[in-house]
C-alpha cells in the first residue's frame, strides 16, 4: 500500500515535500491564513502499518515560537479520541517525529485537536440544560456564528463571571478546558456548581476563533488578524469575533474575566495578570494574589513560580484582552496559559499535558471561584 499523507479536513495543516522514503518523510507546516505565523500541524498518515517512519518538518525553525520545539513531543492518535506522545527531536531547524504505526491510519498533531464538530456538540448539549441559554451574537468573517453561552438566571444582582477561550485557534487545550468547566457547571448534582450559581452567572465563549480553528491556523482568524491584539479597537470588518463579544460584555457588565490560552514554550500552567494596567490598585493586587493562591490549593497543576514577567504599572498593552478588560471594567481579569509540552511539575511520560488534564483544570476553576466569588 502506497504511503498517503493528507490534511484536507477540519483543522488539518501540512504540506508534503517528499514522501518516497519512510525514514525521511519531508513535510512543511503551512502558514496561517493571510499571515506568516506557523506552528500548528495536523495530518493523517495511511499505508505505513508496522513500518518505521520518520516525519520531518523542514520549516520548523520558521515557527512563531521555535523555542516551543525544545523538549516537545508531538501527539498521535488512531481514533482521534486518545492522543499519546511520540518520539520527537528538534535539531538544526528540523523537527523529526518517529513512530511505527500499529494500524493503517494514524493522525499526528501539534496537540490534541478540538474539532468544529466537537464544538457544536459541546454547545448543543449545553443548551439542553435548563441552566443554559445559547445565543449567536454575531458572525465571523467567513459567516459562522459566534456562539455564546449564558449559564445561570437573570438575577442582575449576582456576580458576572466571563470565560472566553481559543482566541488563538491552535491552542486547542483552551477549548478542552472549557469542556471541563461547562460539563461540571451544568451538573446539578455537583455541590460546588450549584452553590456557585447561587452567587454568580457565567457568560462563556468556548471558541473565539472558529474560522481559524477550521482553517488549521495557529494564531489568527481567516483574515490574518491576531484577535488578542484587537481589544482596544475591534472592528466588524477585521475582527468581528472580538467586536461582538466586547459589545456583549458592555451590555451585560463584568466582575471577572478569564481568557484561556496555551503557551508554546513554558512547560507549566500559569497566570498572566493585569499588574501593568493604569488603574491597578491594592484591591486588584489582593484579588490577583488570592486567585492564583486559591487555584494552587485546589489544583496541584497550577503554579506561580514560572510565567511571563509582570508589567510595570501603566506599561500594560491595552490591546490585549485581559489587560483591556481589566482596565475598562475595573475588575479582576486574567489570562490562563497551559502548556503544549508537559506540566514539568507533574509530568506524564505517555500523554504529556493532555486534553484530559485540560478538562480537569477547567473543572477545578469552579472550586477556585467558589472560594473567592464574594470578594469580586
Amino acid at each position: 500500500m502506497k504511503l498517503s499523507i493528507s490534511s484536507t479536513f477540519d483543522a488539518g495543516n501540512i504540506e508534503v515535500v517528499n514522501a518516497e522514503n519512510l525514514e525521511d518523510i519531508q513535510l512543511k507546516i503551512r502558514k496561517d491564513s493571510n499571515s506568516d505565523f506557523l506552528q500548528w500541524f495536523y495530518f493523517r498518515v495511511q499505508g505505513a502499518k508496522s513500518q518505521s517512519c520518520n516525519f520531518k518538518l523542514l520549516n520548523a525553525a520558521d515557527a512563531a515560537y521555535p523555542e516551543g520545539w525544545d523538549n516537545y513531543q508531538a501527539r498521535a492518535s488512531y481514533d482521534r479520541e486518545h492522543w499519546f506522545q511520540i518520539q520527537t527531536t528538534y535539531l538544526d531547524g528540523v523537527l523529526s517525529m518517529e513512530m511505527t504505526p500499529e494500524f493503517d491510519s494514524v493522525y499526528i498533531a501539534y496537540f490534541a485537536p478540538f474539532s468544529y464538530e466537537r464544538h457544536l456538540d459541546l454547545i448543543n448539549e449545553a443548551q439542553q440544560s435548563p441552566l443554559c441559554t445559547l445565543q449567536s451574537i454575531g458572525e465571523t468573517t467567513q459567516g459562522r456564528p459566534i456562539d455564546f453561552l449564558k449559564i445561570g438566571d437573570d438575577d442582575d444582582s449576582k456576580k458576572k463571571l466571563w470565560v472566553i477561550a481559543r482566541q488563538h485557534p491552535g491552542e486547542t487545550m483552551a477549548e478542552w478546558f472549557m469542556y471541563g468547566l461547562i460539563d461540571r457547571l451544568l451538573d446539578q448534582e455537583d455541590p460546588v456548581s450549584t452553590t456557585l450559581l447561587k452567587e454568580a452567572n457565567f457568560y462563556l465563549v468556548p471558541n473565539m476563533n472558529v474560522d481559524g480553528s477550521i482553517l488549521g491556523n495557529l494564531r489568527v482568524n481567516a483574515l490574518g488578524i491576531n484577535l488578542n491584539r484587537e481589544w482596544a479597537e475591534p472592528s466588524i470588518e477585521k475582527s468581528p469575533e472580538v467586536y461582538y463579544v466586547k459589545e456583549k460584555m458592555k451590555e451585560i457588565g463584568m466582575d471577572f474575566c478569564l481568557d484561556v490560552h496555551g503557551d508554546e514554550g513554558l512547560p507549566y500552567n500559569f497566570i498572566s495578570g493585569i499588574e501593568g494596567i493604569p488603574s491597578y490598585n491594592d484591591t486588584l493586587d489582593q484579588l490577583c494574589k488570592s486567585f492564583i493562591q486559591n487555584w494552587k490549593i485546589v489544583s496541584p497543576d497550577m503554579q506561580d513560580k514560572f510565567g511571563y514577567p509582570k508589567n510595570e504599572r501603566g506599561k500594560a498593552n491595552l490591546q490585549i484582552c485581559s489587560k483591556n478588560l481589566g482596565e475598562e471594567f475595573k475588575c479582576l481579569s486574567q489570562t490562563l496559559e497551559m502548556p503544549f509540552k508537559q506540566n514539568a511539575n507533574l509530568p506524564d511520560e505517555v500523554f504529556g499535558w493532555s486534553s484530559e488534564r485540560s478538562i480537569k483544570l477547567g473543572a477545578s476553576f469552579l472550586d477556585t471561584m467558589l472560594r473567592m466569588v464574594n470578594d469580586l
